[in-house]
């Protein structure tokens, strides 16, 4: 049982204490039990206290001292002799400290007072040295305002989901940052429904909380069902007091997983690769054009993912050893899985087989495909004002039977075509390229640093040491084209002279 504070007991005789004096026999029992079940008193205790013959503890207990100036000055002493350790490090190395010091002569204490100080434990040790410290500037260190929201917020296992129904989701952020995480970049908010596999995505231009609040409130109109639950990592972004109080108002379970153990999250980190990488690639999307380029193409992705593709769903598994056998249910869409669920609602049942009805698949993978050539272009171009020409149905559906011959299909897994490195800067030596590549073909031997200074000493103010490097490799260039001149130039003439001299190649 989970022990109550003092205060609390003090709280709590306060308010009992006057229903118990005018209560009759059979009523003090039943409230002596329950007060006696909460506190953990004794039970002759309680009813001490219940019937006024005891005082509760109404205020702290006065410090009692024990340890007089001089303990305590000698406690400060070995204190910063030890270079200012906590109490409990303290402790065990006060004998060792003390008998240090007195051999080599640097302390001398009294027998009573070289008792005290060695029977003093290290709370007291720390309670003694609390102004010192605070003095001192040591002060002990309150923990983050993060980590003290993020301890408000339960922890949910994978093994924790036992059969929830529809609208318990798993969230998580995909960054579409290329190959360098610097600067600002797109971000996709994953949800998906652990009993169903409904997953819904939408473009965050910034990664901040607010703006997610927001999405998460979009993204809760194109649900099928209500959310009614919320497991998140413990990213910053999501263990804030923004998004805790924003799920306490909506009435929405906020959880988290533990650090470090993607595998609570298994169901949204599957879909992070399935959905959001298979069909955005790994491209760095910046700004706002790509970030509305991403939202049209999550409009059609929402709908083929949902209505049109089957995904295996875990039922169970066995481990044998160092083996490990999975089952999984029959393949099904998330919309099958919705339907086949008896705690859908009829209502929700009926506008998802409206929906389905209309939705036609080639017509949702032709403009899956225009989407993503867009979005390819934004991302390979310095400007993202291109416009896709989408092909017709009947022109996307012939080319549908000959597809498999050009390889890749989807334009966001072709990869980004090579783009050539030109100069950025003015060459700084432009105007004596010519000269210098004389003074290198004449004495090939000379460094960097003798070429710049034979330039300084020609050109006085014009060029700064710091060009040296730039020199170095202008000279590196040069000296690989003088090797390769002079090793393939000389091979090719001895194998042209042996050609000659070779019976029945000559001409």
């Amino acid at each position: 049982m989970r022990r109550v504070s003092m205060a609390t007991r003090d709280e709590l005789i306060a308010a009992v204490i006057n229903r118990y004096g005018g209560s009759d026999r059979r009523e003090k029992t039943r409230i002596l039990d329950e007060f006696v079940a909460v506190t953990g008193f004794h039970r002759r205790h309680a009813m001490r206290l219940l019937g006024g013959r005891m005082q509760c503890r109404s205020a702290a207990r006065p410090a009692r001292r024990i340890y007089g100036d001089d303990v305590r000055g000698a406690l400060v002493l070995v204190w910063e002799a030890s270079d200012r350790v906590c109490g409990k490090r303290l402790k065990p190395l006060i004998p060792i400290l003390v008998e240090a010091m007195e051999r080599h002569g640097h302390l001398k204490l009294a027998p009573e007072v070289s008792v005290r100080l060695l029977s003093m434990s290290a709370a007291t040790i720390d309670r003694a040295l609390r102004e010192v410290r605070e003095k001192a500037g040591r002060t002990r260190r309150r923990p983050a305002a993060s980590s003290i929201i993020r301890r408000s917020i339960p922890i949910r296992t994978f093994s924790d989901w036992r059969d929830p129904p529809p609208g318990f989701v798993e969230a998580d952020l995909v960054a579409h940052s290329g190959p360098s995480t610097r600067g600002s970049f797109v971000q996709t908010l994953v949800l998906t429904d652990v009993a169903t596999g409904w997953t819904e995505c939408a473009p965050l231009l910034v990664r901040e909380q607010r703006l997610l609040s927001e999405v998460l409130t979009e993204l809760r109109k194109l649900l099928p069902f209500d959310l009614l639950g919320f497991d998140t990592d413990n990213d910053s972004v999501f263990t804030n007091e923004t998004v805790r109080d924003y799920c306490q108002e909506a009435g929405i379970e906020f959880t988290r997983c533990r650090p470090y153990r993607k595998n609570d999250q298994a169901f949204v980190e599957q879909k992070n690769g399935a959905v959001v990488r298979r069909i955005v690639g790994y491209r760095r999307l910046e700004g706002l054009p790509a970030a509305a380029a991403l939202a049209r193409l999550y409009r059609t992705v929402r709908l083929f993912v949902n209505f049109f593709q089957p995904s295996f769903k875990l039922s169970g598994k066995e481990r044998d050893g160092a083996r490990v056998r999975k089952r999984y249910h029959a393949p099904a869409t998330p919309c099958q899985r919705v339907l086949a669920d008896r705690r859908t609602p009829e209502e929700v049942r009926r506008r998802l087989r409206c929906l389905q009805a209309a939705l036609d698949p080639v017509q949702l993978l032709s403009d899956m495909r225009t989407a993503q050539q867009h979005l390819v272009d934004i991302a390979d171009s310095l400007c993202g004002t291109f416009e896709v020409t989408a092909p017709s149905i009947e022109e996307f559906l012939a080319g549908l039977r000959t597809a498999w011959k050009d390889g890749e299909v989807r334009p966001t897994a072709r990869p980004k075509p090579a783009q050539k490195r030109e100069r950025r800067r003015p060459d700084p030596f432009a105007q004596v390229t010519g000269q210098l590549r004389s003074w290198f073909e004449a004495e090939p031997w000379r460094t960097g640093r003798e070429l710049l200074e034979r330039l300084q000493t020609e050109y006085p103010d014009a060029y700064a040491d710091h060009l040296l490097r730039t020199l170095q490799r202008r000279l590196k260039i040069w000296r690989g084209e003088m090797a390769h001149s002079l090793v393939f130039g000389l091979s090719h003439d001895v194998g042209a002279g042996l050609r000659e001299n070779e019976p029945g190649l000559a001409v």
